[in-house]
C-alpha cells in the first residue's frame, strides 16, 4: 500500500477485522460491526478494501461451517441407520442401547473427524482474523485464505471512481 495511508484509516481497517471478534458475544456480529465501520469509512481505498476482505472471509466462513454440519449430520444419520440395520438399535428416554459397543466406533470415529475438522475451521478465523489486524494496523494489504470473493475487491492504486474510469476511456478513443 502507498505511504498516503493515515493512521485512522488503519486504525479504522484494524478495528474492521478485530470486530469480527464480536461473534463470540453477539449473533451474527462477525457481519454487523464489520460492516458498520466498513460503510462508515468506505469512501477510504484501504478501508474499503480491508472491510470487504473481512466480510467475505466471515461470509466463506459461516458458509464453511454450515457446509461441515450438515455434512456431519448427514454423515451421523447415515450411518445410525446402517448401525441399526445390523444389529439392534433402540434410544429410550433411560438408555441407548447398541447392540455390540464396537459396531459404534465408524460413527464416534465421524464424529470426532467432523469436531476436528470444525475444530480446524475455527483456528484458521481466529489467526487469520489477528493476522489481517496486524497488517490492516502496520498499512499493508491482506488476502484472507479460503476467502470466497462474494463482495469483489476493488483493485489497489486505482483510485478513481467506475465513471471516471469510463470517461478515460471514452476521451483515449477521441
Amino acid at each position: 500500500m502507498n505511504n498516503q495511508t493515515t493512521n485512522p484509516d488503519k486504525t479504522i481497517a484494524a478495528l474492521t477485522h478485530l470486530s469480527t471478534f464480536s461473534k463470540f458475544f453477539i449473533p451474527f456480529g462477525n457481519f454487523i460491526f464489520p460492516l458498520i465501520l466498513w460503510t462508515a469509512k468506505k469512501q477510504d481505498p484501504f478501508v474499503d478494501e480491508h472491510g470487504k476482505q473481512a466480510i467475505n472471509f466471515q461470509i466463506s466462513i459461516f458458509l464453511y461451517f454450515i457446509m461441515l454440519v450438515c455434512i456431519g449430520t448427514a454423515g451421523i444419520v447415515f450411518l445410525g441407520i446402517q448401525l441399526s440395520l445390523h444389529e439392534p438399535f433402540s434410544i429410550s428416554k433411560e438408555f441407548v442401547n447398541i447392540g455390540n459397543a464396537a459396531s459404534a466406533i465408524p460413527i464416534l470415529l465421524y464424529i470426532g473427524f467432523i469436531g476436528l475438522l470444525l475444530l480446524a475451521l475455527l483456528i484458521l478465523d481466529i489467526i487469520s482474523v489477528i493476522t489481517a489486524t496486524i497488517r490492516a494496523r502496520e498499512g499493508h494489504l491482506y488476502k484472507y485464505p479460503l476467502s470466497i470473493n462474494f463482495i469483489t475487491p476493488t483493485r489497489v492504486g486505482n483510485n478513481q471512481s467506475k465513471n471516471e474510469q469510463f470517461n478515460n476511456t471514452q476521451n483515449q478513443r477521441q
